[in-house]
């Protein structure tokens, strides 16, 4: 039996052992070139840098369970585990808290009942067996790695910058505040489009994500300085205008401690440092704090059972 937990961005595919991965993929009828190519009922896939558009429901049709098998295999890889015996696996998987209660059951469903799954990856065969889904919270089950940090605190809010939702949790001497709870459509992927269209009608320029996250991460020699100007200047109001959404909904990061967990809040970090809107800011670094999170919950979930 393995548990193996995995965190469906919209951006990004996270594990807790393998490296993340981009949320694209491309299906051929053909073996295309390359190594990293998983054959599953007859057809091939590959990753691609190009993301999957944003869907609400991820379980309207069989791509994210494709990128699953992607996630399943790197992990049993990364552990040294892969077996051409049927490998029984226990899958933790989550929700943005604003999706949560109207989809968990559905994603639960959509990973289950699928009996033997066999495919192959990297000429390798595989065989699971997903004998158990459970699914919890995006944010909240973050904000359980650092637990330590934060059950003596007041109140903490705890904010998850993903790709496409900015996820908020209000904690309380350490419990969640379910009330407090709410998915915003703030994620990055709105920051590259703002930053897209407006370098590409200003400077006739076509920037890729990967071109902002280089300028954002200071990367800036491969661009003008007009061009590098604009994506420092639309992150910082992407996060000034994050924080005053919240301060609409009462909630203000000046009082407080505020955990910043996700891709996104790893990016902007300077930005939200510099908006001085920010009172105490605990920044967990690991990018896979989701996965790592439902993996805990998992486990202190079966050992309440």
């Amino acid at each position: 039996m393995m548990l193996i937990s995995v965190d469906h961005g919209n951006k990004q595919i996270k594990t807790v052992h393998s490296k993340p991965f981009t949320s694209g993929l491309r299906e051929s009828a053909t073996l295309p070139f390359g190594e990293d190519i998983l054959r599953y009922q007859d057809k091939y896939y590959t990753l691609s840098n190009e993301r999957i558009p944003y869907r609400r429901d991820k379980t309207e049709d069989e791509r994210f369970f494709i990128l699953t098998l992607f996630a399943i295999a790197s992990e049993i890889e990364a552990r040294g585990f892969h077996t051409e015996e049927v490998v029984h696996i226990q899958l933790a998987i989550g929700l943005p808290p604003a999706h949560y209660g109207a989809q968990h059951k559905t994603f639960v469903r959509y990973f289950s009942e699928r009996g033997v799954v066999k495919f192959e990856f990297r000429k390798r065969p595989y065989a699971i067996y997903i004998e158990n889904v459970a699914c919890f919270p995006q944010a909240y089950a973050a904000a359980v790695t650092v637990f330590q940090s934060l059950c003596d605190c007041p109140k903490a809010l705890i904010l998850d910058i993903g790709g496409f939702t900015a996820d908020y949790l209000l904690m309380k001497n350490g419990r969640a505040d379910l009330s407090s709870c709410d998915s915003l459509e703030n994620g990055v992927i709105l920051l590259y489009n703002k930053i897209k269209s407006k370098v590409n009608a200003e400077m006739d320029l076509l920037l890729e994500e990967s071109d902002i996250d280089a300028i954002l991460n200071g990367a800036r020699e491969n661009h003008s300085p007009a061009v590098v100007d604009t994506v420092e200047k639309q992150a910082q109001t992407f996060i000034n205008d994050l924080f005053s959404t919240l301060r609409e909904r009462m909630l203000d990061p000046r009082s407080g401690k505020t955990v910043f967990v996700g891709g996104g809040a790893i990016l902007l970090r300077h930005q939200i440092e510099q908006s001085g809107k920010v009172e105490t800011a605990l920044f967990v670094e690991e990018i896979n704090a989701n996965a790592e999170g439902y993996e805990l919950l998992y486990q202190i979930d079966q050992a309440g059972r």
